[in-house]
């Protein structure tokens, strides 16, 4: 590539509290095989209450190429948009603190997807494989990859280059996207990718998925925190669709529905008998899917103990999401009723 044709490019890490993963992924980010002085690194840290903040700092004093941004809503949605604000480039990429880029040529194929296809974004695989992963993040890996624990309808795991909905897959953007439909959503704190890729099918813009610009995140390390996690999935999916009614998908409102009936059946089984067999019989039904969808992962599984996790993990991200949705629903209810 001629070196006068190499783009600006602002490469946006929002974080918070990820002193665990920080200086591994910023080190990588910053050595990229792409000219210094044609790229930036902008941290926009959401008040850590660990010491990432310094750590990126000390990084800083390597690489002045990083800059440091206080984040004072600390969520994401308000971080990419620091990145946006602040940046200098003709496209943006958001790289999340708590993940693995192993190839340096990274942003050179963000260049050549970009030119080669004429897309206003780009998508990319977003794998959970690391190395060194406990016997639950194998656990966890394997089932979000698998249809019982993954919207069937998006691309983060595919592996195929080709034109499609930016949906939840664009992570790279050229700065007049942001200009034709605006910055992210800060009443999002989970999903304002999806909300923002969501403006940009609307608009009309389209997106490209690369397969060669795959990141790997790291999985939770514990189930209260996945849960946490698809708690805050759950809850953003409630808002996207009340921003956007369209947006509403049946696999968004398939945790909370399936649990509601089970439930509504079971106590009403307290009054009417056929309620609780038909109850237990749904309950039972769920159990032996994921069941079944354990044992066909369980032979891609290196350890045992990755195995003995796979049930656990699925029931923990359908209850997580569920009660995520459950919460958000209630809230958007009281919202409505102070509202008239």
């Amino acid at each position: 590539m001629d070196r006068e044709a190499w783009p600006m490019i602002t490469v946006i890490v929002p974080v918070r509290n990820e002193a665990r993963c920080i200086e591994r992924t910023l080190t990588k980010i910053a050595q990229f095989n792409y000219p210094r002085s044609r790229y930036e690194v902008i941290v926009a840290d959401g008040q850590s209450e660990d010491d990432t903040a310094d750590r990126v700092r000390r990084l800083q004093q390597r690489f002045p190429h990083i800059r440091l941004f206080e984040n004072p809503k600390r969520w994401s949605s308000a971080a990419r948009n620091i990145g946006v604000r602040n940046g200098r480039g003709e496209i943006f990429v958001v790289i999340d603190g708590h993940c693995d880029i192993d190839d340096p040529n990274y942003l050179r194929h963000v260049v050549r997807a970009f030119r080669e296809t004429g897309a206003d974004c780009l998508g990319r695989p977003q794998p959970l494989e690391i190395d060194h992963a406990t016997p639950l993040q194998e656990a966890i890996a394997l089932a979000r990859r698998s249809w019982l624990g993954h919207n069937p309808a998006s691309y983060i795991y595919s592996s195929e280059g080709r034109f499609v909905k930016a949906s939840s897959v664009a992570v790279a953007y050229r700065r007049e996207v942001f200009e034709k439909i605006g910055l992210f959503d800060e009443a999002f704190d989970a999903c304002e990718d999806v909300e923002l890729n969501h403006r940009i099918d609307a608009s009309g813009l389209r997106c490209w998925f690369a397969p060669e610009l795959a990141v790997h995140y790291h999985p939770r390390k514990s189930i209260p925190a996945l849960m946490k996690q698809m708690a805050r999935y759950g809850r953003g999916r409630v808002r996207l669709a009340c921003k956007h009614p369209e947006a509403l998908t049946f696999p968004a409102a398939a945790p909370l529905i399936f649990f509601l009936t089970c439930l509504g059946l079971l106590v009403a089984g307290l009054w009417w008998r056929e309620a609780a067999l038909l109850g237990a019989g749904l309950a039972s039904s769920y159990v032996l899917v994921v069941l079944l969808a354990s044992t066909g992962l369980a032979r891609r599984a290196a350890r045992m103990a990755s195995r003995c996790w796979l049930p656990v993990v699925f029931v923990a991200v359908h209850l997580g999401f569920a009660w995520g949705t459950l919460r958000e629903v209630l809230r958007q209810v009281r919202l409505a009723a102070v509202s008239v």
